[in-house]
């Protein structure tokens, strides 16, 4: 039976909560922490209420909407819920009908008000017989790839964004039993995150196609799976380790791949790679927003749960980091920099022993005003 920790620590110490229908429901845009404010992304809001995004394809001036192929027999007819539909979409092994199947379940979840719902995940999310996955040692290098390096870029990327359309359903699915206690707003996030990705996934398969190349023209690393099993019994786990962190590294790679690709002189790939790392701020920030959300339900502080957690399940940060979006999407820096996170404390310090100073001065100064009253009581008249 899955064991997650967030019912352990905050339902079962707090039974007459639970008794009265308990749910998560938070409202405020600032977080405590022990360092400090984790401040949300400005952009939530307007992220959340966003309408559908029919933008699937790759224009001549950008992205614009494609008409969805109508498919007989779709296997979403026989989904009642939002977690049946992420669990169909787990298990396509079609690339390309596993993109088309995330975005029409996001949509008929939406249109049609259907409930959350319960449903187990496959063991492991359905793959077609290429690429071939091997260990992240074992893919080749641009040279050796087969791949113009546009191209090779490109399917390392479109692998990235299958991967993360699992990652999104696995994590609606997996969690759904808990939805009393995370809220209906956790698994609406990760549904529309897994509608962002599947979108991404479709942009890098089209520009593919365009350079006369295909997802499965070279092998590719099972790595991000391996990391969203770690933390399949642990809610706080499963945001840290892939919101807060293998996402987080997509931001700071876009800038780098954007930059190697005008220099390759594919503008048009450039662009795409731009947009795409553009809208992983969001999905950054919901992780921070969720991670933070429950820390607060399980009375913990976030910054140190985050790292405590990182080395619970063996997980590695890594820079060079781009400060600047992680900023925006509400990473504190002192979470993954331990330069940022050393000058936090020497801040810290400092700030204690400023307030220990001026209490003592304060005290020399009471001392020395109660002194002199006493001088002026005692001195014999002139």
């Amino acid at each position: 039976m899955l064991h997650l920790k967030l019912e352990v620590m905050v339902i079962s110490k707090s039974a007459s909560r639970r008794s009265q229908g308990f749910a998560l429901h938070l409202k405020p845009r600032r977080f405590s922490s022990c360092s400090g404010k984790v401040s949300a992304w400005r952009g939530l809001d307007e992220w959340r209420k966003s309408p559908l995004n029919e933008n699937r394809k790759w224009g001549e001036h950008g992205p614009e909407p494609q008409p969805q192929p109508q498919l007989v027999d779709s296997p979403l007819e026989q989904a009642s819920s939002l977690a049946e539909l992420g669990s169909i979409v787990l298990s396509t092994s079609d690339p390309l009908a596993k993109s088309y199947l995330s975005h029409t379940a996001y949509s008929t979840w939406r249109r049609h008000n259907l409930p959350l719902g319960i449903s187990k995940p496959p063991s492991r999310p359905a793959r077609p017989l290429i690429p071939q996955l091997v260990s992240p040692k074992e893919i080749p290098a641009p040279k050796d790839s087969g791949l113009p390096l546009n191209a090779y870029m490109l399917h390392n990327l479109a692998h990235v964004e299958l991967n993360a359309i699992d990652l999104a359903w696995d994590t609606v699915v997996r969690f759904s039993p808990y939805s009393e206690i995370l809220g209906e707003g956790f698994f609406s996030d990760f549904a529309q995150v897994a509608d962002d990705e599947c979108r991404h996934f479709s942009w890098c398969a089209q520009r593919l196609a365009e350079l006369g190349f295909k997802y499965g023209d070279m092998p590719a690393h099972n790595l991000l799976w391996r990391e969203c099993e770690k933390s399949s019994d642990n809610v706080a786990a499963r945001l840290a380790v892939i919101p807060l962190v293998q996402e987080a590294r997509g931001l700071d790679a876009g800038p780098r791949l954007v930059k190697k690709l005008v220099g390759f002189g594919d503008n048009r790939t450039s662009k795409i790679v731009a947009r795409i790392a553009d809208e992983e701020v969001a999905h950054v920030a919901v992780g921070v927003y969720w991670f933070v959300s429950v820390c607060q339900k399980m009375n913990c502080a976030p910054d140190s749960t985050f790292k405590d957690l990182l080395k619970e399940y063996n997980v590695e940060l890594k820079g060079p980091f781009n400060y600047l979006a992680r900023d925006e999407a509400g990473i504190p820096r002192d979470w993954y920099d331990d330069a940022s996170s050393l000058r936090t404390q020497e801040k810290k310090d400092k700030d204690d022993n400023k307030k220990h100073l001026s209490a003592v001065y304060e005290r020399l100064a009471s001392i020395i005003a109660m002194e002199k009253e006493n001088s002026s009581m005692t001195k014999p008249p002139e």
